[in-house]
């Protein structure tokens, strides 16, 4: 009974964070916003192609509302192309990010905080990084 594959991950927040969220994701990042079954709660689905990798659900009154990341969680990773055109982006919206590199596999990457201080990474394939 293995694991066959990533489904998503969830973010929980005011529904002011929420939007923020939604906006960074599909502004910044490129997910898409799409079809989300009418749950009794408010959220957003995100897609990358055909897959709803994020899902933004908002946290009720009575949730702790985070301010900051607290626990094991440090960041979530996408595959993306176009590395300059994405520091490019970056850049103009003013987002700080730092760049890397995996040796041997010949992956570049991005990594910068969503508004609520969550971590991203961007993978890009190793010849975008010459």
């Amino acid at each position: 009974m293995p694991v066959t594959g990533f489904s998503h991950y969830n973010l929980r927040a005011d529904r002011a964070t929420l939007d923020a969220l939604r906006d960074f994701y599909v502004d910044v990042v490129g997910l898409r916003l799409g079809f989300r079954p009418p749950f009794d709660s408010f959220g957003y689905w995100l897609y990358a192609g055909d897959q709803a990798v994020l899902h933004l659900s908002e946290a009720g009154p009575h949730e702790r509302h985070l301010r900051h990341v607290d626990g094991t969680f440090d960041h979530v990773a996408f595959e993306s192309f176009d590395l300059p055109g994405f520091e490019a982006h970056l850049n103009a919206r003013g987002i700080e990010f730092r760049r890397g590199h995996v040796p041997l596999v010949d992956v570049w990457q991005l990594f910068f905080l969503d508004p609520a201080g969550n971590g991203v990474e961007l993978n890009f394939a190793g010849g975008e990084g010459r």
